[in-house]
């Protein structure tokens, strides 16, 4: 349970800012100052429908999922009436100040890495997507801003932000929380007691007729007796197809 849910305030959106992709160097923070009434999630898998001339309700062949997306639209306020929670006891009076300080950590570029910061969009205990823990790791991909009410003097009091924030995983982990038996990777397997080398090549390709090509890469003459806690070696298919 969080603190606010325990002090009975209500929990806001937060942003934290990170310079790093390993989410290990923390810059900064940002609460919106007004939660958003909605959000919406977008999850889609790519893949290959073109067919042969002549042929019909062919089986689409998986490309690649991509990566989840997270649209917030929410409001930044100027006219008073929002507290400011960085200042207690205090409102929100400047919309531009407060877009400035969300374009600093969000969108501009940061001058040691060259590129704009990593965020971790958090709101309470909830868990943005499947298979993901407390907190969503994105970058922020797409910003519209829509200023709706003005000053006499013509300052903005009102401006509503749509975001599209994409999720990011650092290469190391993603390759960790990705499928360990995909053809397109390189893989290192202990020999187990009973294991052959037909059935390890099926458990990698799902396909035991690489076999032959296995034994090749891993230097073994008597393939048919394998010793076991070696490890062996199971390129991409492309590569034991040579």
């Amino acid at each position: 349970m969080t603190n606010a849910a325990k002090t009975g305030e209500l929990t806001k959106v937060k942003l934290e800012v990170y310079k790093d992709d390993r989410y290990q160097n923390k810059i900064g923070y940002f609460d919106l100052p007004i939660n958003p009434e909605q959000f919406s999630q977008q999850f889609q898998i790519e893949y290959n429908r073109s067919q042969a001339n002549g042929a019909q309700h062919n089986d689409p062949e998986y490309k690649y999922t991509r990566p989840q997306e997270l649209k917030l639209d929410f409001i930044f306020d100027g006219t008073g009436v929002v507290p400011d929670k960085q200042n207690p006891g205090k409102f929100h009076r400047d919309v531009v100040s407060q877009l400035q300080e969300f374009f600093q950590l969000t969108y501009t570029m940061n001058p040691e890495t060259h590129k704009p910061n990593f965020l971790r969009l958090l709101w309470g205990d909830f868990s943005f997507g499947y298979g993901r823990k407390n907190g969503f790791n994105c970058i922020l991909t797409n910003l519209q801003v829509n200023y709706t009410l003005f000053a006499s003097d013509g300052k903005p009091l009102r401006a509503k932000l749509s975001a599209t924030f994409t999720s990011y995983t650092e290469q190391k982990l993603r390759l960790l929380e990705e499928n360990k038996k995909s053809p397109d990777l390189t893989h290192q397997r202990k020999v187990k007691a009973g294991d052959t080398l037909p059935l390890m090549t099926y458990r990698t390709y799902d396909d035991s007729s690489y076999y032959l090509q296995i034994a090749k890469v891993n230097g073994l003459i008597n393939f048919r007796r394998l010793a076991t806690n070696t490890d062996l070696r199971f390129p991409p298919l492309e590569k034991t197809e040579l």
